[in-house]
């Protein structure tokens, strides 16, 4: 084997690996909850861009469930944002655990 060839692969994967972490960063799911009535926008980084709701489920005198809602809504997009991250992180690794990268 020959580590300057293996050294140079592993810079190459690394950055491969960054760029993908960026494009991850800025990509968009969307998740939705009660029939679409509350619908959450993140990136697959994490960050919530924006939540809609419908009026139709704003009752003053039941706060509880539309927070309920809410917070189902922001989990459900930011688990499809890691599985997504997690699946591109997995082509380009080859399924290798690499710690760090995703």
């Amino acid at each position: 084997m020959n580590l300057a060839k293996i050294m140079k692969q592993a810079q190459q994967m690394q950055a491969g690996l960054a760029a993908k972490q960026e494009e991850l960063a800025i990509q968009i799911v969307d998740a939705s909850v009660a029939g679409g009535k509350v619908k959450v926008t993140a990136t697959c980084a994490g960050d919530v861009l924006s939540i809609k709701i419908d009026p139709a489920v704003i009752d003053p005198a039941d706060a509880e469930f539309l927070e309920g809602l809410v917070l189902k809504a922001v989990q459900e997009a930011i688990a499809k944002g890691k599985a997504q991250a997690a699946a591109e992180m997995k082509k380009l690794t080859g399924g290798l655990n690499i710690p760090g990268m995703g």
